[in-house]
């Protein structure tokens, strides 16, 4: 054996993602609770340390950890700094409390010719007080020459105070200890990682002409927009030169007009760009590189960052196919094939093959390309279908970048089999697109909030609510008119911290391509036209909501969502509250965007902090109607044509005066 053998067995930490190979997520300020399994032999009374620190600190904080029963002990620590933050536990036999433990059995079994014992404590006090410094070793000192002088009695009361426990504690002889291993990471998002709305735009359609195109210098009114409504990420589809070959027309075509211009998904075009026509450059009919920059410096100017999306697919002009067509898929003729999902075929568009003879190359080469963009003041990336890719490229490639620019946020754009999204999470993936986008019922929503925010998903798998994309116009949307989105928009707004919507959401857009969840008339092979002030939009509903979030601190953590009963199958019903209480948020939505709905809701009074028959008044933070409540069942009244949603604030009793009840 090449190393001291345990001196106490540490096992089964939580949290802790497959044996502390990938790192869990919090946001600033949030707490971590630890547990774990934590013993030793014989009878010696055991001391467990959490400790916690950023990666690359020296110094450990530490707080002590108290057992729960069986053996099974817990303890709390706080991450507050972004970044990449390790815990470990140590732990050890503690000859003092072991002692104090023995003392005290002896002096509860009548015995008081105890002297020897007394001095073996003083001993381990005054050792404490050679490993202490300042006020701290001289109270230990103290602490020993009292001990020395103390018979039986004054010893037993003596050796349970307070102030020495805590002095002993952080002085213990943890000489013979044993320290958890591997450390457990713990990755900490900026704020802007944790919470985030998010908005969608195709820069080209940024002015709503159907005939032709924008440029980034015209975006600022979009931009405006936005910012008015309350979002504070702009989110671009790619922006890069678009392949010629194959390009595809309106609505998917095979056939592209003169005057379309095509989809931006089939990246690279060799005839253009100063950068060579590729991912490392602009399409031309959107400007040029220098006013790009430009347009991310006045997007920061106005509290807002822009995130491009990092689509890994390269047309038949992209300049990798002539410099590297050893990067790509061949058929058995020697031609490069192009991209299918039966029955859709793409073929304007070339995957790339990561795992072909020159693979090195080809991921130093797509790192490059996100670092290309960092340095152009874009720190945040939506990866189009990462689950195509080598689930270790990302894990690599994701490091790499955050060795440079340890800011960069990266959203997964993965709607797939559930084990691969979680995969990519614990790869590094900041955020994942979810399966909110399909959930409608009270029951589908119920059961998947719940899995999201209160399994073992919490720790590491933080979702981005998107309503709606350029790909996806959910039958929701579709059928339920106006009211679907204005329900749909409270949904994922005030159940999770971090949603997006896609432009046209704000004008309830729901024209598909029959039998479809595809938009027709889809932006993606077109130019739009819009009227951004049409009649009928939602653009205040949504500007309200996300007023809301910003003043309401229980709306922007993660896992304090809660599902709470109501007697109505279409009606939804969750609370988010702070820790401390002094916010509770309580959501009340119908899921049925065709009919008056009413309900009895159950508050639950208890986890608020409220006696049954204590007086409250709930606030609707969306009207400003204020409403006396008691008990925990309360009727509620719901029409999604007027009102498809309370989103109250409880204001609790803080006393009387004047004769009059005062909330707050």
């Amino acid at each position: 054996m090449n190393k001291q053998p345990e001196t106490a067995i540490i096992r089964r930490i939580t949290p802790s993602l497959d044996n502390a190979r990938y790192a869990i997520k919090r946001a600033p300020g949030e707490e971590v609770v630890v547990e774990a399994d934590i013993f030793k032999e014989g009878h010696d009374e055991v001391t467990a340390m959490l400790k916690w620190r950023p990666v690359g600190t020296p110094a450990w904080r530490e707080t002590p950890m108290a057992p729960i029963i069986n053996d099974r002990w817990t303890g709390t620590l706080c991450v507050t700094d972004p970044g990449p933050w390790e815990f470990t536990i140590q732990a050890w036999g503690d000859v003092f409390f072991s002692w104090r433990h023995e003392l005290e059995k002896k002096f509860e079994a009548g015995l008081r010719e105890l002297q020897s014992e007394i001095l073996e404590g003083a001993a381990f006090i005054a050792s404490a007080a050679s490993r202490a410094d300042g006020a701290d070793a001289a109270a230990l000192k103290r602490f020993a020459n009292t001990m020395r002088a103390s018979d039986a009695a004054a010893a037993h009361a003596l050796a349970r105070d307070p102030d020495l426990g805590a002095l002993m504690t952080v002085y213990s002889d943890r000489s013979i200890s044993t320290a958890a291993e591997p450390v457990h990471p713990v990755f900490v998002e900026r704020p802007l990682g944790a919470f985030a709305a998010w908005y969608e735009f195709f820069p080209r359609s940024a002015e709503g002409k159907p005939d032709s195109g924008s440029t980034f210098r015209d975006c600022l009114g979009r931009i405006d927009d936005a910012k008015a409504m309350g979002f504070d990420v702009i989110y671009f589809p790619p922006i890069h030169p678009i392949g010629t070959s194959n390009r595809k027309g309106r609505n998917n075509s095979v056939t592209c007009e003169p005057d379309e211009p095509g989809v931006p998904y089939a990246i690279g075009n060799n005839k253009q760009g100063v950068n060579g026509g590729g991912h490392m450059d602009v399409a031309p009919e959107l400007g040029t590189l220098a006013d790009f920059e430009w347009l991310v410096g006045e997007v920061r100017n106005r509290g807002m960052e822009i995130a491009i999306d990092f689509a890994i697919n390269c047309s038949p002009n992209h300049p990798y196919v002539k410099s590297h067509p050893e990067w790509f898929f061949k058929r058995p003729d020697g031609t490069i094939k192009y991209a299918e999902n039966p029955p859709k075929k793409y073929e304007d568009v070339y995957p790339l093959n990561f795992h072909n003879d020159n693979w090195r190359e080809l991921w130093d080469e797509l790192r490059d390309v996100l670092v290309f963009w960092c340095e152009r003041g874009v720190r945040i990336f939506r990866v189009d279908n990462p689950h195509t890719k080598p689930v270790s490229f990302w894990e690599w490639v994701i490091a790499e970048v955050r060795d440079k620019f340890p800011d960069a946020i990266f959203l997964s754009e993965a709607f797939t089999r559930p084990k691969m999204m979680q995969e990519l999470a614990k790869a590094g993936f900041n955020q994942s697109y979810t399966y909110f986008t399909w959930r409608n019922s009270k029951y589908e929503l119920a059961e998947y909030f719940t899995e999201l925010t209160q399994s073992d998903l919490k720790e590491f798998f933080r979702a981005n609510f998107f309503t709606n994309t350029p790909d996806i116009l959910p039958e929701f949307l579709q059928l339920g008119g106006r009211q679907a989105f204005m329900i749909r928009a409270v949904l994922a707004a005030m159940a999770c911290p971090v949603y997006g919507i896609y432009s046209g959401f704000e004008l309830c857009e729901n024209s598909a391509l029959p039998g479809r969840e595809e938009y027709a008339d889809s932006e993606k092979y077109q130019f739009k036209g819009r009227d951004w002030n049409a009649p009928g939009n939602i653009k205040e509903y949504i500007g309200k909501l996300n007023a809301i979030r910003r003043h309401n601190r229980a709306l922007q953590e993660y896992a304090n969502l809660r599902v709470r009963p109501v007697e109505n199958d279409n009606i939804l019903c969750f609370s988010k509250a702070t820790e401390a209480l002094d916010n509770l948020v309580l959501v009340i939505v119908t899921v049925d965007p065709w009919q008056p709905q009413t309900a009895f809701v159950h508050v639950p009074l208890a986890d608020f902090g409220i006696a049954e028959n204590e007086p409250y008044v709930v606030e609707d933070l969306l009207t400003g109607e204020q409403f006396s409540w008691r008990g925990a069942r309360n009727f509620v009244s719901l029409d999604p044509h007027h009102r498809p949603a309370h989103i109250f604030r409880i204001r609790r009793l803080q006393g009387r005066e004047n004769g009059r009840d005062i909330f707050a």
